[in-house]
């Protein structure tokens, strides 16, 4: 199997159910029911290109329905129960759902049934593998606005992440007693930029010397955080943080190995683009421009 970034300590227990332990998520109860008809659907546990969105259609299951796989990108093999096929994430083995064929729904006479919970929807027609950095740098609002700018961020999604309380909400985050951080998931393709690439501009958007929060944002939950994968992540993160000390800053962003990232609320998402603002609490700073590396 080829090398990949195994993103399942970042899961959440049921998507981790679902990918790890084949169980199945309610019917209509995740996202992607809607047809778009564009974009493409990656795996959840390792970032590859399964499905593109024209090969999605509407079965009324409740489970996002697709006729066809991007070429070698599923497995299929024999569920345990001795009826159905099941379908795997053709690199990472993550459990996907099932595929039926004879049901007549589109031409192609197939439909890989999909848990919602399996799958990260990105607005790119092209993609075929991408990989992830979990970040906290105050306002999540910000942060997000400025990385979904940058060439190869795919999407950025804004949550919690690095407490203890399960299904934390924004009152939760706000009372301060989760250990949570405002953090941000950024999904990137890996054949138009690089995770250093995501950290250099990380490390511009928001002031990494700050220890009491970010801006007039005070508290824990605001406070510069970088929560990496496995040991290349690492080893990237502290070269960076290595740089920036040799040229006078005093950084005091922490490092943690990844836990489960729980998404915030809808109405967080892309939150200054559907306002049609820019952030107030974020300003840009070149700090890698000026110096040699």
């Amino acid at each position: 199997m080829d090398a990949f970034l195994d993103k399942q300590a970042s899961l959440t227990p049921m998507a981790r159910g679902v990918m790890c332990n084949n169980e199945t998520e309610a019917p209509y109860s995740g996202a992607y029911n809607e047809v778009l008809t564009q974009g493409s659907y990656l795996c959840k546990r390792c970032g590859l290109a399964l499905f593109r969105g024209h090969s999605q259609f509407s079965a009324g299951c409740g489970w996002p329905s697709f006729d066809e796989m991007i070429p070698n990108a599923v497995t299929l093999m024999p569920d345990s129960d001795g009826l159905r096929t099941e379908i795997r994430c053709g690199r990472c083995e993550g459990h996907l759902g099932h595929v039926f064929t004879g049901e007549h729904f589109t031409q192609k006479n197939t439909r890989y049934c999909v848990n919602s919970l399996a799958i990260d929807f990105v607005n790119s027609d092209t993609v075929l593998d991408t990989e992830e950095a979990i970040l906290a740098g105050g306002c999540f609002w910000g942060v997000e606005y400025y990385l979904s700018l940058l060439p190869g961020v795919l999407n950025v999604e804004v949550g919690y992440t690095g407490g203890t309380v399960e299904h934390p909400t924004y009152e939760d985050i706000c009372r301060g007693s989760t250990g949570h951080y405002e953090a941000v998931r950024v999904l990137f393709d890996v054949e138009k930029t690089t995770y250093t690439n995501i950290l250099k501009r990380f490390f511009e958007i928001h002031d990494p010397t700050q220890s009491s929060g970010q801006g007039p944002d005070i508290g824990h939950q605001y406070q510069s955080a970088v929560f990496y994968y496995n040991d290349e992540q690492k080893m990237e993160l502290q070269a960076l943080l290595k740089t920036l000390r040799d040229n006078g800053y005093d950084v005091v962003t922490h490092a943690f190995f990844v836990n489960p990232f729980w998404p915030a609320e809808d109405y967080h998402q892309h939150y200054y683009s559907k306002l049609d603002k820019i952030p107030y609490c974020h300003q840009p700073v070149m700090r890698f421009a000026q110096f040699k590396q």
